[in-house]
């Protein structure tokens, strides 16, 4: 799991990407890229944490790019749908997807029926954000530790209802591997997105949901659900009273959620610099850096071949996961 990132090496990487973009990248029709339009599809519905991310990127690249960066919200399949439109469209830079462990890691492993390959398919461009997964509940459940919600699963199995953003998403898995790793039993109510599922939630029909920081924090400073735990290793900054799951008695279970940019894989080299260089700017911009911490990410800081190997290392790692778990969909 990703726990340190590099700054030394994007700064490095930065530089020689401004070097070579010193007179633009130019797209087949010989104009200066960008000459139209970007679209930045978000494989998920409008209000979930992967719009929120995008939607914070999409307005700063805007600004710097000189050319509207649009967000178009494609749910459906955990993702997959989304994702496909992006590896399917042209690869000239004007198609970029913003992609998660979702549909990056999971998607691969417990859908035996995609028609592409992440990895092969993809070229990863950035690192955008990681943020921990929150362990939220309704606040008419009678638990406020991991503990007291292991002791009340196990002595009512079944009975309490678990959300998720639909089935074989992160949100999901992230559940099961929760119940995998502390022998307990919730049953599973997938929805169509986190907004959906997080909204029941706040209204008592689920029980607890395992959801992104930023899809899940306003209800959470709102008083409506109650935040229980953090996923990662060390607490979240703006949630600094909630204590970790491991922490809080099972070590086995750390697990991150992360968002990067990915365009198709035939992209050209000099594109894909470009977006690299560009969405690192985005990142280090004051405004843009709190804007993601204000919703419980971290900026990222890997350069472009960290990202590359990261993709690779967190596409077996989820696959294992899937494999323990038994999720597997079609």
């Amino acid at each position: 799991m990703m726990t340190r990132l590099l700054g030394t090496a994007l700064a490095v990487a930065c530089a020689g990407a401004a070097t070579v973009l010193a007179q633009g990248p130019s797209t087949g029709s010989g104009q200066a890229y960008p000459a139209k339009t970007v679209r930045l599809i978000v494989p998920f519905p409008a209000g979930g944490g992967s719009d929120i991310v995008g939607r914070i990127v999409a307005g700063r690249l805007t600004e710097q790019m000189k050319q509207q960066v649009i967000v178009d919200n494609r749910g459906g399949a955990g993702g997959s749908i989304g994702t496909e439109a992006a590896v399917r469209s042209a690869p000239d830079g004007y198609t970029l997807v913003l992609a998660s462990t979702s549909e990056i890691a999971v998607n691969p492993a417990i859908y035996s029926k995609l028609t592409y390959d992440t990895v092969r398919d993809l070229a990863p461009i950035a690192l955008i954000a990681s943020t921990p997964v929150v362990l939220a509940v309704h606040p008419s459940l009678p638990v406020k530790s991991v503990k007291e919600l292991i002791a009340l699963a196990k002595a009512r199995p079944g009975d309490i209802n678990m959300a998720s953003a639909g089935n074989g998403t992160f949100t999901h898995l992230s559940g099961e591997l929760f119940k995998s790793v502390t022998g307990t039993h919730m049953t599973h109510v997938p929805y169509k997105g986190a907004p959906t599922a997080l909204t029941d939630l706040a209204a008592g029909q689920v029980q607890i949901m395992f959801s992104s920081l930023p899809a899940a924090i306003g209800l959470i400073n709102g008083g409506r659900v109650r935040a229980v735990a953090v996923s990662t290793d060390k607490r979240a900054d703006n949630l600094p009273a909630v204590p970790t799951v491991a922490e809080s008695g099972v070590p086995a279970y750390q697990v991150t959620y992360w968002y990067g940019t990915f365009v198709p894989a035939a992209t050209p080299k000099e594109i894909l610099a470009r977006l690299f260089s560009e969405v690192s700017q985005a990142l280090r911009a004051p405004e843009v850096a709190a804007s993601l911490n204000k919703q419980g990410a971290t900026p990222g800081t890997l350069s472009q071949p960290q990202f590359a190997d990261f993709v690779t290392s967190e596409h077996a790692r989820w696959g294992k996961v899937a494999r323990a778990t038994g999720v597997k969909l079609d």
